[in-house]
């Protein structure tokens, strides 16, 4: 097995770093943050696509626009904690022991949640003298890589779809973790509607050469920037732990490269637990 890659720092394609627009009065920058709201910040800026639920306690608590968006979606109260750069701060909360529910909805609505989890206890945080608990983001969970049935819609696969181009052509790869199914395909460009139609992903990683892709407008809510590693075949086979990927098949540069992307993206938002993938 190996080792949890990093959670992916990956913007989408309009990212939302919670920074205020011109004219707005909501904080623009971390400068003067308490210890707390410093990680925030950094957790923020890290996942600018994503909802980030900030653990305090027995809570998860959403901060800034997060907290009016979230608040809309799950139709929480929006209320204040503290100030910052000399405004109230909103807030908007969930209990940890039912965030799973929180989820359900979200994912399904096509949201990305970054979950900044609590990393110490108080006791560990006081007797090394810090500031604050140390938090950090453990998960990124999005719509393409859930593997809980409560965050699941029932038997319907939710494939994360990885697209790249290659030379005219089209690499497809598909997966589920749910079941583990991992599949590839080359195919011209001019039927990438047909494969969207077909599999109805539940989200799709695309590179900025696909940017802009008639195709892609209907997904656009469910695209996730990604481009293919330097040499997808060397990261395919050794993650399954082979010498060379011929094993398999014949695989297409443009296939190994989609394969690729999609591997990462999973390896990486998976956080601690490897991607089990047949």
């Amino acid at each position: 097995m190996h080792p949890a890659a990093p959670i992916p720092q990956q913007p989408t394609r309009a990212p939302d770093d919670g920074r205020a627009p011109a004219g707005s009065r909501r904080p623009r920058t971390a400068e003067g943050a308490t210890p707390a709201m410093a990680q925030w910040f950094t957790a923020r800026a890290q996942h600018p696509g994503a909802l980030v639920f900030f653990r305090m306690g027995d809570f998860f608590e959403l901060f800034f626009e997060d907290a009016h968006k979230a608040g809309e979606l799950l139709g929480l109260a929006v209320s204040h904690r503290g100030e910052h750069q000399g405004e109230p701060i909103p807030m908007a909360g969930v209990p940890a022991h039912a965030l799973e529910g929180y989820l359900a909805r979200l994912i399904r609505a096509g949201h990305r949640v970054a979950i900044c989890d609590q990393r110490e206890t108080p006791e560990q945080a006081k007797a090394r003298k810090a500031p604050t608990i140390r938090r950090e983001v453990v998960r990124l969970v999005t719509p393409g890589t859930v593997t809980e049935d409560a965050l699941l819609e029932g038997s319907r696969p939710a494939w994360l779809l990885a697209l790249c181009p290659c030379e005219g052509s089209l690499g497809a790869a598909w997966a589920d973790l749910s079941t583990g199914a991992f599949r590839t395909e080359v195919l011209p460009e001019a039927e990438l509607a047909a494969l969207l139609a077909r599999l109805e992903p539940a989200e799709v990683l695309t590179p900025a050469a696909l940017e802009g892709h008639a195709a892609l407008a209907p997904w656009e809510e469910r695209i996730a920037a990604a481009e293919p590693p330097r040499d997808p075949a060397r990261d395919l086979a050794e993650f399954f732990g082979v010498a060379t990927m011929e094993g398999f098949g014949a695989f297409q540069p443009a296939e190994l490269g989609a394969a690729a992307m999609a591997l990462a993206y999973l390896r990486a938002t998976q956080g601690e637990a490897a991607p089990r993938l047949r």
